[in-house]
């Protein structure tokens, strides 16, 4: 399974063109013969190369506006006949057919289309037809055929025909193909949701499935478990600087993709810093650098090694405070010029840029001999659906706080409490086995960085069996409550809000997290 096979001739189209430019180097440098097409070929020229136009293989010209560029004989007879057959190499030499050795394809962004919130018609025009074809008669023939699906393979192909004088192995070949099969299946996934939608189909297995290319890990959880990503970070984060992200850092950055999506860019700044999936500090105010100061205050032990994810462009000042603190992953939907040097001056931090991109509506996970699956949870509550049920009324800024802390919240691990204040995080206990646990826990950690309770509210993911979680934020000063409700023992908890003056919403929506 080692046989070599040289690259003489290559044909190159893709929709994005960074990162090409030293592969197209090293293809002039063995003397590759290039096909393109379009934009693809006018880049390839710019690069000093020489390049033959699809339309002058063929002898038929673009149609339909691009629809039709490559779907020729002469194209994929070139990559599809065996070399070893002789018949095949016949009728190739008979229909005046070349080899191709390489394919090249950067498929149009369809997943970024569709969360840009385009038009249909703009969604349908960005479904690629060639450069699908393309990769799959590529992938069919590994047996003669190099094929590249994604630019993120770029730098390992250069590598690669440098290191084997332009002569890949079949083990090679059959790698890039079985990540284009990958490409391609993930690529058609997301079409078919897309198109799904309204029909009887939307809501079918083959819609819901994770799928996309794996890109290995250092790692798993543990130095000691193999890791692998499935899927396409690429279409959801430029990583503008640092290490590869490690399986803990996906987690940890999904977990914080997941919260921010409760604080909109359309809103005030918001901060939250994450340590094992649970926020350590979260915060609003009226300017970023604020909110990552409030956020910070919150648990400034925790915060150190964690991930921080923000909704508005990183600026200078709140750059210069980042660096203070050692942090493993920032994410952030744009950085002020003058602010990313100063980010990028520890070598190991990553710095991530997120992208508009839609994020899966089903949840997956591998459990005993098989997989559960569910519905990702979107539904977060507000004061349009808060039901007083105490004597005391929540205050507007009561009300705002109670809304802040149950977005919290929602995103933390069961059994939690979290303690808050109009737009900034106090303390929380998460993952207790009882709620009086997390209660105390979070109690304790406000007291130990030095936060008073009082005048503050509570949250709870789950509804209070007893009215020991009531009575001890009292005494703690809590002012005001949110919980689902729905304990046979709800009135309890009621009562004892009233008798220390509390006031108390219910929600009707539990937000168990595990």
């Amino acid at each position: 399974m080692s046989a070599a096979r040289p690259i003489r001739a290559a044909l190159l189209s893709v929709y994005h063109k960074d990162r090409l430019a030293p592969l197209v180097a090293t293809l002039r440098r063995l003397g590759v013969q290039l096909y393109s097409t379009g934009g693809t070929q006018q880049f390839l020229e710019e690069q000093g190369a020489a390049v033959t136009a699809v339309e002058d293989l063929t002898g038929f010209p673009e149609v339909f506006g691009g629809r039709v560029k490559t779907l020729h004989p002469k194209v994929f007879g070139g990559i599809l006949h065996r070399r070893h057959e002789e018949g095949d190499l016949a009728q190739a030499a008979q229909h005046g057919i070349p080899p191709i050795d390489l394919v090249v394809v950067d498929l149009y962004p369809f997943e970024e289309t569709v969360a840009s919130g385009a038009p249909e018609q703009d969604v349908i025009e960005k479904i690629d037809i060639g450069g699908i074809a393309l990769l799959r008669a590529a992938a069919k023939n590994y047996r003669d055929v190099l094929v590249i699906s994604s630019r993120d393979q770029y730098e390992a192909v250069t590598q690669l025909l440098y290191d084997t004088n332009g002569s890949p192995s079949l083990d090679d070949r059959r790698h890039y193909a079985a990540a284009a099969f990958a490409t391609t299946s993930h690529y058609d996934t997301e079409i078919f949701k897309y198109v799904s939608q309204g029909t009887s189909l939307e809501n079918s297995r083959q819609a819901a499935s994770p799928q996309g290319p794996a890109t290995p890990l250092r790692y798993g959880e543990n130095p000691h478990q193999a890791g692998s990503f499935i899927g396409d970070l690429g279409a959801l984060f430029d990583q503008l600087h640092g290490k590869q992200l490690s399986y803990n850092n996906l987690v940890d950055v999904d977990a914080a993709v997941q919260l921010m999506r409760e604080f909109p860019a359309d809103g005030a700044p918001a901060v939250a810093i994450l340590k094992h999936t649970n926020a350590c500090g979260v915060a609003q105010a009226a300017s970023l650098h604020e909110a990552y100061a409030n956020a910070l205050a919150c648990d400034p032990v925790s915060a150190f090694g964690g991930v921080i994810i923000v909704n508005k462009e990183v600026d200078l000042a709140t750059a210069q405070e980042l660096n203070k603190l050692f942090f493993e992953v920032l994410i952030a939907p744009s950085f002020a010029a003058d602010a990313l040097p100063v980010l990028q001056s520890k070598k190991n931090r990553i710095l991530l840029r997120q992208k508009p991109v839609a994020l899966p509506t089903k949840l997956f996970k591998t459990l005993l001999n098989g997989v559960i699956e569910q519905d990702a949870d979107l539904q977060t509550e507000t004061a349009r659906d808060f039901r007083t049920v105490t004597k005391s009324v929540p205050s507007p800024e009561e009300t705002a706080a109670l809304e802040f802390a149950l977005k919290i919240c929602k995103h933390t691990k069961s059994n939690t409490i979290v303690l808050a204040r109009p737009g900034q995080l106090l303390a929380s206990g998460v993952g207790q086995t009882s709620r009086v646990d997390a209660l105390r826990q979070a109690i304790e950690k406000a007291a130990s960085f030095g936060f008073d309770l009082h005048g503050a509210v509570m949250a709870s993911d789950a509804f209070f069996p007893f009215p020991d979680c009531v009575e001890i934020a009292g005494a703690a000063g809590i002012r005001a409550v949110v919980q689902p409700g729905g304990s046979i023992k709800d009135q309890d908890s009621i009562n004892a809000c009233d008798q220390l003056g509390m006031a108390m919403v219910l929600t009707g929506v539990r937000h168990f997290k595990h």
